[in-house]
């Protein structure tokens, strides 16, 4: 294992994990009127709990994408850098539809830079991470 790209993978992930947290948590825990006023409108049209849902995989996809690697160099459980590969992906996977959702409601011309950014570093640190469990170099 290239000890650069492993330092690379935890960096990007932390970087990415920070900014989902952030807005799980924010989701997680805001009302549905704090939701709309902040400026996401699409909260109106689906369930409260739907949003919650999407808040809880932000919110667990950022902490395994971080623990997974750390439990793997901490512990010496190499399986758990798997949790943080499939972590990443899942985050991009969530930032992809996010996309397409904004694009179907007329949204993505406020929304795209914040989204393409979330997902090219979801992605970035799966690749990484794969790169890690996966040595090519």
């Amino acid at each position: 294992m290239n000890i650069v790209i492993a330092i690379a993978a935890v960096l990007v992930s932390a970087f990415n994990a920070f900014g989902f947290y952030k807005a799980g948590s924010f989701k997680a825990k805001a009302t549905k009127e704090v939701l709309l006023g902040a400026g996401m409108g699409w909260v109106a049209n689906i369930p409260l709990g739907l949003v919650r849902l999407i808040a809880w995989l932000e919110i667990l996809g950022a902490v395994g994408s971080v623990a997974g690697p750390i439990g793997a160099y901490a512990t010496g459980f190499t399986w758990s850098l798997w949790v943080g590969v499939a972590a990443a992906a899942g985050l991009a996977l969530t930032m992809l539809v996010a996309f397409i959702m904004h694009v179907v409601r007329g949204e993505a011309k406020y929304t795209w830079k914040m989204n393409l950014t979330m997902l090219a570093t979801s992605i970035i640190a799966a690749v990484l991470q794969a790169l890690v469990v996966l040595p090519i170099f």
